[in-house]
């Protein structure tokens, strides 16, 4: 059996292993000196005063939405294509989902569909609190259209750019947060970078990083300055929130502080193996989404869009047929709304019509730093066969 070619993959250097191991050989293994390190490194990498590492980006959307204030009788808004971390995050707080129909082109939360729906809800004073765009595959959504619809309906802004570390939007990294409140990076195995598991969330604001860095930790501070009584002695510590346990360790931040210094050069080959799938994939019935000219994608993914003659049936089976010659596709993502979680909640089907058509034509191709000339031919020419052979 050849060997599988996966959809993505960590690439783990000697570098990266004596990292970790100088932490194990160190006082702190779990969160320390080695995570304020690593926070400070994406702190400056994005260009952004506060970055606050926690156990995976799906943490740091719980506290994300936290820092902002969300709670019951609320409601925070996201696109319908993504994973489901984005959308119950709303309901970890207590609060109310609703989605977005994204841009047919980009597969992004769409800002024109976004600001119907926002004069709909004005209307019957049911306007979001948050509004989460999501990066998908890497590419920034159009935040300058959401910013004005955010200071014109007055929600706040967190970007779901766990598919976008590396990305650039109107030349500036994303995470700098300039269109945003907060931005949260995903630094799972298949991302760019990775710390095993582990996220980070940046903001420019100290009072929501304060908030953040708190609740991460049990609610506790140890900040006598930040006390609301005078303590008891040295040892003292108060709870002030009712927090989490999301701390990152020493151990996952030294990964990930080694894995950032190759950030810049995982985009390069990223953006290179796509640049040749799009050549290589000319005369095929299927388009790539569109790449705006107002962002440069992290490129985590590649997404193709197989023609709309290919019905059901055929995007099945030619996603199965890729598997079964040990090729790792993927989906990104099975519409959240269509999920039976969110049917209980009302949600049904033909609610987000864009977003459940390309659900019915997306394929996701392997994308990784170790994905070699003859895999990627490998890919491309088993594709074509397929859909030669399964959309007539």
């Amino acid at each position: 059996m050849n060997d599988m070619i996966p959809y993505g993959r960590q690439d783990i250097t000697d570098a990266d292993i004596e990292a970790v191991v100088k932490v194990l050989q160190s006082d702190f293994i779990t969160q320390g000196p080695t995570t304020a390190a690593f926070e400070q490194a994406i702190a400056n990498y994005c260009h952004v005063e506060h970055a606050v590492a926690v156990n995976s980006a799906t943490s740091a959307l719980h506290l994300a939405c936290l820092a902002l204030g969300l709670k019951q009788g609320q409601w925070l808004w996201t696109s319908p294509i993504t994973f489901v971390a984005s959308a119950n995050c709303a309901l970890y707080c207590g609060a109310q989902i609703d989605f977005v129909d994204i841009n047919t082109n980009t597969g992004n939360l769409c800002p024109i569909a976004l600001e119907s729906k926002l004069i709909q809800a004005e209307r019957v004073g049911r306007l979001p609190k948050i509004v989460v765009p999501v990066h998908l595959g890497g590419q920034p959504c159009e935040m300058d259209k959401i910013k004005a619809l955010s200071e014109r309906f007055g929600f706040h802004i967190i970007e779901d750019a766990s598919h976008a570390i590396g990305a650039k939007y109107r030349q500036k990294p994303v995470g700098n947060c300039r269109y945003s409140d907060i931005t949260v990076f995903s630094f799972h195995p298949v991302k760019l970078i990775t710390t095993a598991e582990g996220g980070v969330a940046t903001t420019q604001n100290p009072a929501i990083a304060d908030k953040m860095l708190r609740l991460r930790s049990h609610g506790i501070t140890r900040d006598v300055e930040r006390m609301t009584h005078k303590p008891d002695g040295p040892w003292y510590y108060q709870q002030q929130d009712l927090g989490f346990n999301y701390r990152m360790s020493d151990l996952h931040a030294a990964l990930g502080l080694s894995q950032l210094k190759r950030l810049d050069e995982y985009v390069f080959i990223r953006s290179e193996l796509a640049r040749l799938y799009d050549e290589m994939l000319i005369g095929l019935p299927l388009t790539s989404l569109m790449q705006h000219q107002d962002t440069n994608s992290a490129w985590h993914l590649y997404i193709i869009r197989l023609s709309a003659k290919i019905n059901q049936d055929g995007h099945r089976q030619i996603f199965t047929a890729m598997r079964d010659e040990n090729i790792g596709v993927n989906l990104h993502y099975i519409p959240v709304h269509l999920q039976p979680y969110y049917q209980n909640l009302g949600f049904k089907v033909n609610d987000f019509p864009k977003a459940e058509e390309y659900y019915s034509q997306a394929l996701s191709l392997p994308l990784h730093p170790g994905l070699t000339p003859n895999m990627q031919n490998k890919v491309v020419k088993t594709l074509g066969a397929a859909i030669q052979r399964y959309s007539s």
